[in-house]
C-alpha cells in the first residue's frame, strides 16, 4: 500500500472516463430517446478535494453528452474532451494543451479507465487505476483496483489515495470532523 501512495503522490493530474468509472456503464434511454445516466455524489467530493490543494483533473470520454458537460461543472474538472475513441491521442492532445508552467507530464497524471480503449493512456501515466468490473486485461495492466465500481465511489478511493499520498488526506477530513473538544462543546 505505501507504494501506492508514493505513486499517487506524484499525481498532478486525474485523468477519468466517464462510462464505468464515473457512472456505472449503463446507457439508459427514456422513452424519447434521451440518453440518461447515474453519477456518485461521493465521487464528486472527492474530485473537489483535489482541487482544494491544486490537483488538476479532466475526463476524456469516448461518447459525448450535456450529462458529462453538466456534471463536470457540478464537480469543477478542469478539462473536458468528449467523442474521442483514441482516448491517448486525446490524452497527449490534453497535455500539450496544457499551460508549460504547469509542467505535467504522462508521468504526472493518473488515469482511471475500464475497457480496452483505456489500455494505452493507462499504460503511458504514472499510474492507473480501474474499477473490479473492469475488463480483465484492464486489471492486469492496472497499478490500483479500488473496492467500489464505477459510478459508485470509485474515483472517491483515487481522490483519497491522491490526497494521502500529497500529505492533505488529514486536513481534508479535519475540514469534515471536530476533535474532542468541539465535540463537547457542540454537545453543551
Amino acid at each position: 500500500m505505501q507504494d501506492l501512495i508514493k505513486k499517487a503522490g506524484q499525481v498532478k493530474l486525474l485523468v477519468m472516463d466517464v462510462d464505468g468509472i464515473l457512472s456505472n456503464g449503463q446507457i439508459i434511454y427514456d422513452a424519447n430517446g434521451i440518453e440518461t445516466k447515474a453519477f456518485s455524489v461521493q465521487d464528486g467530493v472527492g474530485v473537489k478535494s483535489l482541487a482544494r490543494y491544486g490537483i488538476l483533473t479532466a475526463i476524456i470520454t469516448g461518447r459525448s453528452s450535456a450529462m458529462v458537460d453538466k456534471r463536470a461543472t457540478e464537480m469543477g474538472v478542469n478539462y473536458v474532451v468528449q467523442g474521442r475513441d483514441d482516448k491517448l491521442i486525446a490524452l497527449k492532445e490534453l497535455l500539450s494543451s496544457l499551460d508549460p508552467e504547469l509542467n505535467i507530464t504522462a508521468a504526472d497524471c493518473a488515469y482511471m479507465g475500464d475497457d480496452l480503449p483505456d489500455i494505452k493512456a493507462m499504460q503511458t501515466v504514472g499510474f492507473a487505476a480501474t474499477v473490479p468490473n473492469a475488463h480483465a486485461e484492464v486489471i492486469k495492466r492496472s497499478d490500483m483496483v479500488t473496492t467500489r465500481a464505477g459510478g459508485t465511489g470509485a474515483v472517491r478511493e483515487v481522490c483519497d489515495l491522491i490526497l494521502k499520498g500529497h500529505g492533505h488526506y488529514q486536513d481534508f477530513i479535519a475540514h469534515y470532523t471536530l476533535d474532542e473538544t468541539q465535540a463537547q462543546d457542540e454537545l453543551s
